[in-house]
């Protein structure tokens, strides 16, 4: 077996000269893309199904000391929801998602200096999370759950990351439809006069309840020669042909300890992908300006050793 440095020397050399070029955006205040250092954004749920449980926090107090230490290791954004979006999470009322996650936002923003991104679909919840100190939207229906969403965008100025989704969030799965969905979105940003400098895409990785329901039964199905399924291969071309997700906006992932990761190594437990999550990270660095993970400190170290070793190839 080759070492682990000699291995990611091979990824990165790889790697180097096949990736896109990364536009230039604003998340917050945090300026990301081009030839920028990848940004760690730290990421925490409220939501008690949430499938990683080493991501719940449990209200306000624990939401600032647990952001204190993404800061600390490293994240420059902390991105935070109340609502689970995995494939055994159940949807809450508008009023349920905002009774937990606007306590917490506002709480942040007194004691951190990072920007704060919202995770929600919802406009009156993103309204009231700006209020209480978001600069960020995290919005994973790509500005297509919620038809005044837009509006509370530009109307207040922050940024926004938006998911690939043409109906339902994760609905694509081909990377020319991931491209087309996404590009439908900034015409949604173009309509309501959000500044695409402000916007970051999100190609949608994952298995998503709408991507599963459109794959039906074939969505386990084993794919001929691997020991994963189809929804698992569908999200790993996504990730090789990532380079072609070229519509001029920087590119967050959205990977961390997946359901992808633990599919091809054998690990149902969440709490065993770290390694994977990294490793995937790693193999993509040149296509991505930012990585939302639960383990900032990791993915900072190394993403940072890539960058070091891909700018000397």
């Amino acid at each position: 077996m080759l070492p682990f440095h000699v291995y990611l020397f091979f990824i990165v050399s790889r790697l180097s000269s096949s990736g896109a070029e990364l536009a230039t955006a604003k998340l917050g205040d945090v300026k990301i893309g081009e030839k920028r250092p990848v940004v760690i954004i730290g990421a925490m749920n409220l939501s008690k199904d949430s499938f990683y449980k080493g991501s719940i926090v449990r209200g306000p107090e624990d939401a600032v000391r647990r952001a204190r230490e993404m800061v600390k290791e490293g994240a420059e954004i902390i991105d935070i929801g109340s609502m689970g979006t995995g494939p055994s999470s159940k949807p809450i009322s508008p009023e349920k998602e905002m009774k937990k996650l606007i306590p917490a936002i506002r709480a942040m923003a007194q004691k951190i200096d990072v920007p704060i991104s919202a995770d929600t679909q919802r406009a009156d919840v993103a309204e009231a999370a700006i209020e209480a100190g978001a600069s960020i939207i995290n919005d994973i229906s790509g500005l297509k759950a919620d038809p005044r969403m837009a509006n509370v965008i530009a109307v207040t100025g922050c940024s926004a990351i938006l998911m690939a989704a043409k109906n339902a969030p994760g609905d694509v799965y081909d990377i020319s439809e991931i491209k087309n969905a996404l590009r439908e979105s900034l015409k949604i940003c173009v309509k309501n006069h959000i500044p695409l400098e402000n916007v970051v895409v999100d190609p949608a990785i994952g298995h998503w309840p709408a991507r599963l329901a459109r794959l039906g039964s074939r969505a386990t199905n084993q794919v001929k020669g691997r020991n994963y399924s189809l929804a698992t291969y569908l999200d790993l071309r996504i990730l090789a042909r990532l380079k072609e997700l070229n519509i001029g906006r920087p590119i967050c992932l959205c990977i961390s300890r997946k359901s992808f990761i633990g599919e091809i190594l054998g690990l149902k437990n969440p709490e065993d992908r770290l390694f994977g999550s990294l490793a995937a990270s790693i193999a993509v660095l040149n296509c991505v300006s930012a990585i939302r993970t639960h383990d900032p400190l990791e993915t900072l170290q190394a993403v940072r050793v890539a960058e070091a070793i891909r700018d000397l190839v």
